[in-house]
């Protein structure tokens, strides 16, 4: 179960992380526009400045976001996983204990079963014996 979770958890890093370098790799890009603008007029670069300032707030912003997002994901998931694992442990109990109980009151009912006809349960095991051995033997 923890093998699951861990899977999960990195899962949502990879994915954190990839958005992050494709913010980072966003904003490259509108720095490599506007150093290309640079050498035009004034104005243009002035313009693109604002532009390049915007996106790498924006792709900042955006990686922020997604931090957030990957973290809560992780204590939700996290929280999740515990709450599945204890039921599956319950489960697990709760059968653990029938099957006891089950066994007990079977072998309980066949010892009964062969004081109340012990030559009968001889004859039977005999019987039960060849069949066995017959079949292990071909």
């Amino acid at each position: 179960m923890a093998d699951i979770k861990d899977r999960v958890k990195g899962a949502i890093d990879t994915g954190a992380d990839k958005a992050k370098s494709m913010a980072d790799q966003a904003a490259g890009a509108a720095k490599d526009v506007t150093d290309r603008l640079g050498n035009g007029a004034g104005g243009a670069q002035q313009a693109s400045g604002g532009f390049v300032d915007k996106v790498q707030d924006n792709a900042s912003s955006a990686a922020h976001a997604v931090g957030d997002f990957a973290s809560t994901a992780r204590d939700r998931i996290g929280d999740y996983a515990g709450q599945v694992g204890d039921k599956v442990q319950h489960w697990a109990e709760d059968a653990y204990s029938h099957a006891g109980h089950y066994a007990k009151d079977f072998g309980t009912e066949v010892t009964g079963m062969i004081r109340r006809y012990p030559v009968q349960s001889l004859l039977v095991g005999f019987g039960v014996g060849l069949l066995l051995g017959r079949v292990v033997r071909a």
